[in-house]
């Protein structure tokens, strides 16, 4: 199951991007979305997001 990020809350910081051990978070019209693809389910953005926007699907 591959997280997600919610637009709404996501506030476009880059956080959650940084810490993708797998290079799967990329930025999208100033928003970040995470490839399901490439995601290997480690949290790692959901632990650095201050809004917590990403969550498991």
């Amino acid at each position: 199951m591959a997280y997600k990020i919610n637009a709404e809350e996501c506030i476009g910081c880059g956080a959650c991007a940084g810490d993708c051990p797998v290079d799967a978070i990329s930025e999208a019209d100033g928003k970040f979305v995470i490839d399901p693809e490439k995601c290997i389910d480690c949290g790692a953005c959901e632990g650095n997001c201050p809004v917590g926007a990403p969550k498991a699907e």
